[in-house]
This record gives C-alpha cells, sequence and structure tokens, in this order.
C-alpha cells in the first residue's frame, strides 16, 4: 500500500511557502489554544461549504461534491471538542482569522456565475492545502500520542477536500483558466504566509 506522500504526490500541495519550522513547536507549548482555533477553523469550513451551496444552488455539481465535506468538516469539529473535552479545555470565543481575512482580499468581485464560484473554490482549496502542510507537521513532531494519531487521519482527510474543490474549479470553468489563477493564488498565499506572524494560538 502506498504511503500518503506518495499516493498524493501527483495532487498535493503545490505549496510555494513551507510553513516556518518554529510554528510546530510553539504551538504545541499553546495546544489548549490551537485545539480551540482548530474547532473554529473546522466549523467555519463546513459553514463555507454550506454557503457554497445555498448560495450556487444552480450547479449541482456543488450540491453533490460539497455536502459530503460538510459532514466530514462538522464530524471533525465534534472530534476536535471531544480533544478539549477530554483535556478538560474551555472552547471560549472565536478568534479573528487574519489568514481567512487576507485571502478574501485577493478573491476576484464580479464576472459569471462560474467566475465567482472558482474564485471560493480556490480560496478553499487553499486553505485545505494550508491545514493539511500544518496537520502533517503536527502528526510528525508532537509528543501527544493521542494527537499525533487524530492530526494524521485529518491531514489526509484535508487532502481529499483540497482535491475536491480543485476538481470541482476545472469542471465548472476552463481548467486552463483555473490552472493559471490557480498559480496566482498560490504566489499571493506564499506572501501571506511570509509576512504573517508565527503565533501558536493559531492554525493558520
Amino acid at each position: 500500500m502506498m504511503s500518503w506522500e506518495e499516493s498524493t504526490k501527483q495532487k498535493m500541495l503545490h505549496l510555494q511557502l513551507p510553513t516556518d519550522p518554529r510554528w510546530v513547536d510553539i504551538a504545541e507549548m499553546n495546544i489548549k489554544d490551537i485545539l480551540v482555533d482548530h474547532a473554529y477553523c473546522e466549523q467555519k469550513a463546513a459553514s463555507s461549504c454550506i454557503s457554497l451551496i445555498i448560495n450556487f444552488y444552480d450547479f449541482e455539481e456543488v450540491t453533490e461534491v460539497l455536502i459530503p465535506v460538510v459532514a466530514e468538516e462538522w464530524g471533525h469539529f465534534e472530534r476536535v471538542i471531544e480533544h478539549l473535552n477530554k483535556r478538560k479545555f474551555a472552547l471560549g470565543k472565536p478568534r479573528k482569522d487574519e489568514y481567512v481575512i487576507k485571502l478574501l482580499d485577493f478573491v476576484k468581485k464580479g464576472g459569471s456565475r462560474q467566475q465567482q464560484l472558482t474564485e471560493h473554490l480556490l480560496m478553499n482549496a487553499l486553505i485545505e492545502a494550508r491545514s493539511c502542510e500544518r496537520f502533517k507537521l503536527l502528526s510528525q513532531q508532537i509528543k501527544d500520542d493521542e494527537l499525533k494519531k487524530f492530526y494524521y487521519e485529518l491531514m489526509i482527510s484535508e487532502a481529499g477536500h483540497y482535491v475536491n474543490f480543485i476538481e470541482l474549479a476545472r469542471k465548472i470553468y476552463d481548467k486552463e483558466k483555473v490552472n493559471l489563477r490557480w498559480q496566482e493564488w498560490l504566489t499571493y498565499e506564499a506572501e501571506i504566509i511570509k509576512n504573517l506572524e508565527i503565533r501558536g494560538d493559531r492554525m493558520h
């Protein structure tokens, strides 16, 4: 059986800048904050997919592909809550996600319905790719064996969601245009990561 790295080599991740290696050490020292932020990331991911299903109701493929993603993301939310409860950590209030706010600034306004949908699919794909990369770091480097296993499982799941979003965009809109726009997104995201403060209380 192929390893995760081998099986996803041709479709993942294409991020242009890796996470600063200091992040995972800082995150481990602030694991409560990471789990809280992670819970809200999963909630927002489920909500984002629901919004796409509602706003782009006229695209059957969106409903078909994203309803299972909603179920998985909500399942992840529940599992993160379980890990919080097990450690007697309170959920706390939502945090401002500077990473996603900066990504939203890059979304092109106007154009056809296909173009609008594509922009949001690519943004979601990018968030999943970065989440996948960070889950991989956590699964490899933190000392908590239970969380290592948890983040390995989620890494594989997020890789699948990344592919869902990218392939859906290529199905809905011109494939070459999607690929070109994807490269622009990757370049922009690398600049965000380069300039974003390294924080141990944020998943992104």
